[in-house]
């Protein structure tokens, strides 16, 4: 009597030598004509890890307790989203700042070199987790500079053109915007970092430089806070930022 043959056992990928170089979805193996269970479960965690970060609730508060060893003050805004419904709906809301905020942000008006924004952006893990280390490395980096640093501006709803806004209230020749990145599926915490030089509304992508993938996994906070600090002055001292300053830097080996 010939009995049914059993499930197709998994099959090893030829490249899975490779899996060790990268955190990327490959050389998952295959069962009969699908992927094994446990990359099918591995899927669904970082899709579920991924959606909480977007719709997690950005702790300012809590964040700023944590960045008052740094001395420069916070200031806490809102975007001109309600909420975070009306800031996946309407990107353009999460640019500008509220009517209060804007008066928040004229208050502390002053000649500013710097002004360094967090926002919570499309993942406020991201600057739950990666903002305290990168900026308790970065920001002695300016004031030991000598450079004029303004309050810290944390803000909820935030996109990253509400720095433009920021910049003008403050009177900034330089905004620095940390921001939490899109979530990618392992990849809920990055942060992104964007500068522009002579802040205004409508500047144009091209005109900022921006620094990404800020995570232990991806570039760590505290190598970040050095690159960035290294194209703040820069911008500085060669009035631009976007396309057209780039990291010249020799490499090191």
């Amino acid at each position: 009597m010939n009995l049914p043959a059993g499930p197709e056992s998994v099959r090893a990928d030829p490249w899975i030598g490779l899996r060790r170089h990268t955190p990327a979805r490959i050389a998952l193996g295959r069962s009969g004509g699908s992927l094994p269970t446990g990359q099918v479960l591995a899927f669904a965690v970082d899709h579920a890890l991924a959606r909480d970060a977007v719709h997690a609730a950005f702790d300012q508060q809590g964040l700023a307790v944590r960045l008052a060893p740094l001395g420069l003050g916070t200031l806490c805004l809102e975007s001109r989203a309600a909420d975070r419904q009306t800031y996946l709906q309407r990107p353009d809301r999460g640019r500008r700042l509220s009517d209060a905020s804007c008066i928040m942000a004229s208050s502390q008006a002053g000649a500013w070199d710097i002004s360094v924004v967090v926002g919570d952006g499309l993942s406020a893990a991201a600057a739950h987790a990666q903002a305290e280390p990168l900026l308790a490395a970065f920001v002695p980096q300016l004031l030991n500079s000598g450079l004029r640093v303004a309050p810290l501006a944390l803000v909820r709803q935030a996109r990253v053109a509400v720095a433009d806004e920021i910049g003008v209230l403050l009177r900034a020749r330089l905004v620095v915007i940390l921001l939490g990145e899109r979530p990618g599926l392992g990849c809920a915490d990055s942060l992104g970092a964007y500068l522009t030089y002579n802040p205004r509304l409508g500047c144009r992508d091209s005109e900022r430089t921006c620094i990404s993938n800020i995570r232990p996994a991806g570039l760590p906070p505290t190598a970040a806070a050095s690159t960035l600090a290294w194209f703040c002055h820069q911008a500085l001292q060669r009035g631009l930022t976007g396309i057209g300053l780039t990291d010249n830097r020799p490499l090191i080996h």
